[in-house]
């Protein structure tokens, strides 16, 4: 049952909407490189589309009607969307759920530290990765500092043309022998990930030629020790307002500096960070904002940290989700403790998530026949987990025909694939903890070559399919 390749359907004007979609992708990861980033530009882009902020509703004591359209926002780091439908909340929503938390290097509280005349900042590696594939790749650093005041300040090192970027060394080659004998997971171990920020020392030229003053204490050894140190701190609270122990109440990530870009001779595919989970969460925001007026009630959630087991405030194994949907309900005039419960579990969803695209470069991982392909349309995971599927959802039979009839309807490319051979393979996503209420859901999304690296890549059609079997999948009943 080999599924046909997307881009052969396509007629000009098709690819074109293909083209131009992959483009406002690619600008979005280009931009939103953190959770936090993602969740502000995407209620920028629900404001402009006329949803409101359900606090202010609250607040307000207003109420809400089908076709009202509303967000919430969790701790800067997870957001959720609702379009109002005709039918009560309590005969369920059509949900998607997507993560925007991507592997990545966190900075440690305490991260800076002068050896040998460099200042380095100390991290720890967020989520799944290959550690040595984060040396040697130029580096940008993005995130927040929480002040004693109250006030926050936002971090962006390494993303503007005139800014500097950083990075991680490795061993040169002619020193490299005893390195190159360790297994993958130990050629670079996890407090070897330091990255290098400065190499200049506080002189007094330094300090006019960078137009930055620091605190000169000619008795303080420490200062006279770490002048490197010394300078870099000087230049941070010129630029930022921040003294080194602001790093205490930080959360700052080093992710791979530039932007994303078109792959390919042909321009078919893009290359950058954070594709997984971006790439579904992305055309899911876009589906519910083209959805108007739905018969069902209509949800996007964008969640935080999926990719360390979706725990904590943020994660959604939260309850800020079944929170909002009180509250929607509640605004509604639908709320009981009865009627929440019918909602969620007459509710279906997809769990937009990625899945591994065959790579002919590593086709041993591989059984051909249930592998997901570049080209070949959104992918639809009946289970995911490892070994015996283990942590899986494993939806039903009957859910997985009702899927195949959608997207068949409305023409969206798509195909069923399992993450690598069934003693190699494993993963998980967010479907199990929504399935825990009883709800029909089903793992889908896009096809992701080097998967947790760096620098992913992903077809172009995959996207745009999608992006459509998002908007079929709203429609549904």
């Amino acid at each position: 049952m080999e599924r046909l390749n997307a881009w052969e359907k396509y007629s000009k004007a098709d690819l074109e909407k293909v083209f131009t979609f992959a483009e406002d992708y690619r600008k979005f990861i280009s931009q939103c490189k953190t959770e936090r980033e993602c969740v502000k530009r995407s209620v920028e882009i629900a404001e402009e589309a006329g949803y409101k902020n359900l606090e202010d509703i609250i607040r307000k004591g207003k109420k809400l009607k089908a076709g009202d359209r509303v967000y919430a926002v969790n701790m800067g780091k997870a957001v959720v969307l609702f379009n109002i439908g005709k039918e009560p909340i309590e005969e369920g929503m059509n949900i998607l759920g997507a993560h925007i938390d991507s592997p990545r290097l966190d900075l440690k509280q305490n991260p800076m530290y002068e050896d040998s005349d460099l200042v380095l900042l100390d991290t720890h590696y967020y989520g799944g990765i290959k550690k040595y594939q984060w040396v040697t790749v130029p580096l940008a650093l993005h995130g927040v500092v929480a002040l004693k005041d109250g006030s926050v300040v936002d971090i962006s090192i390494g993303e503007d043309e005139n800014d500097a970027v950083v990075g991680i060394s490795d061993l040169l080659i002619h020193l490299s022998q005893e390195q190159l004998e360790k297994k993958g997971n130990k050629v670079v171990e996890g407090e070897d990930l330091n990255i290098l920020v400065g190499s200049m020392p506080a002189t007094d030229a330094a300090l006019e030629f960078g137009n930055v003053t620091a605190d000169n204490d000619d008795d303080d050894e420490d200062d006279k020790k770490h002048k490197v140190k010394k300078y870099i701190l000087a230049l941070l609270k010129d630029k930022y307002g921040i003294e080194e122990e602001d790093f205490l109440s930080a959360e700052i990530e080093a992710v791979p500096a530039g932007p994303a870009r078109d792959y390919g001779i042909d321009r078919s595919m893009i290359i950058g960070y954070g594709h997984d989970d971006r790439v579904c969460a992305y055309p899911s925001l876009i589906a519910c904002i083209n959805s108007k007026k739905p018969k069902k009630t209509g949800v996007c959630i964008l969640v935080d940290k999926e990719e360390i087991g979706s725990v904590g405030a943020t994660g959604m194994q939260s309850k800020f989700f079944e929170y909002a949907v009180a509250e929607v309900m509640d605004r509604c005039g639908q709320y009981s403790e009865l009627g929440l419960k019918r909602a969620l579990r007459n509710s279906q969803m997809l769990s937009s998530d990625v899945s591994a695209a065959y790579d002919p470069n590593y086709a041993s991982v591989n059984e051909k026949k249930n592998s997901a392909y570049f080209g070949r349309g959104m992918v639809f995971n009946k289970y995911t987990g490892s070994r015996g599927k283990s942590g899986s959802n494993d939806t039903s039979a009957e859910f997985m025909a009702k899927m195949r009839k959608v997207m068949d309807d409305a023409d969206v490319a798509f195909q069923t694939a399992e993450l690598g051979k069934v003693d190699l393979g494993g993963g998980g996503t967010i479907a199990y903890i929504l399935a825990n209420y009883g709800m029909n859901v089903i793992d889908s999304g896009v096809a992701v070559q080097n998967m947790h690296a760096p620098h992913e890549v992903i077809s172009k059609a995959d996207l745009y399919e999608a992006l459509k079997g998002y908007e079929a999948f709203l429609k549904c009943n």
